[in-house]
């Protein structure tokens, strides 16, 4: 009688065992607030953790506000500063705060000393274009990013601090409807870029 207790047991866990969904395990992040996790032409981006993190605030020697660390808006200013050699006149605000509603498609946005292009636009996306997204109840500050490649009809970007699991790096299609150039992500109302580079695409 035990052996036939012993075997249905057997029998029954096999069946459970079989039908149960496998967990795979996850692997864990292992990085550290501060670390660089990626870099665009040199400039380093930084892991930060929870979004709502804030550590110290990034100040030039020259005493130019880059922003807090590492937040989006710090490295994004911290690009322009280095790599474009582009100081803001108003060096302060949230991710939402970079993108002006009143602006039309190709004004030049007085705060930022940049140019201003709405999603859509007649001008195509190039490299080194920061991108302005809106905000969220998840993101009520918003997000910024920059333009690192296009690629025939996407674009990659890449950010600092998109969330503890998120890639620094993601892509998006670029589509030219009659004119206009859109990239695909419904969140994004537009770029800025350095006047001196700001040479319409219609491609």
């Amino acid at each position: 009688m035990r052996l036939e207790r012993t075997v249905a047991l057997i029998t029954i866990l096999a069946v459970l065992g079989w039908n149960s969904p496998v967990v795979v395990a996850q692997p864990q992040n292992t990085n550290v607030v501060g670390q660089a996790i990626d870099s665009l032409n040199g400039v380093l981006v930084f892991y930060n953790g929870e979004v709502s993190h804030v550590s110290s605030r990034n100040v030039a020697p020259n005493g130019y506000n880059l922003g807090l660390q590492y937040q989006c808006v710090e490295f994004v200013k911290r690009y322009y500063y280095v790599h474009l050699k582009h100081r803001m006149p108003d060096s302060y605000g949230h991710a939402k705060d970079f993108f002006e509603a009143r602006l039309e498609d190709g004004q030049v946005s007085a705060a930022r000393a940049l140019v201003q292009f709405t999603n859509p636009s007649s001008t195509k996306p190039q490299a080194d274009d920061l991108l302005i997204y809106r905000a969220t109840h998840e993101e009520p500050y918003g997000h910024v990013a920059l333009v690192a490649e296009v690629i025939g009809d996407s674009i990659e970007i890449i950010q600092q601090n998109p969330g503890p699991n998120e890639p620094a790096r993601d892509r998006f299609s670029i589509t030219l409807i009659e004119g206009r150039w859109h990239i695909g992500n419904e969140r994004l109302q537009g770029w800025l870029r350095k006047e001196d580079r700001a040479q319409p695409q219609l491609e």
